[in-house]
């Protein structure tokens, strides 16, 4: 059972998290139903970055389904990307254990409520 690490985020998950997951499971929709609320405009729907997130771990990022074109035009627009950002939307989990980042701001300029 893979465990996903989630690092502090200020408002979000002020105190981190370590959440167990299944393989398969879809990363965005464990974080919510572990009271992680991350943003998601687009109810999951790979058409807004608010989701966007970092995996840290090296191991952990290679082990994910890869990301498809869609994903990666969207990536494009998401404030700080970097080489190991995903939506999390997008994200399926697979065997090996994951380090989660949220970064700081999102190019949502109002917060949903979700």
């Amino acid at each position: 059972m893979p465990k996903i690490t989630v690092l502090p985020h200020p408002q979000i998950c002020p105190n981190g998290a370590e959440i167990n997951a299944n393989k398969g499971d879809n990363l965005c929709e464990i974080l919510l139903e572990n009271d992680i609320e991350i943003e998601h405009a687009c109810e999951l729907s790979c058409a807004c970055t608010t989701c966007h997130v970092i995996i840290k771990n090296q191991d952990g990022f290679n082990s994910l389904n890869e990301s498809d074109e869609l994903e990666d035009d969207q990536l494009d627009k998401a404030w700080g990307l970097q080489a190991n950002s995903r939506l999390a939307c997008q994200v399926e989990i697979a065997d090996t254990d994951l380090v989660v980042e949220i970064p700081k701001y999102t190019i949502n300029h109002a917060k949903e409520n979700h």
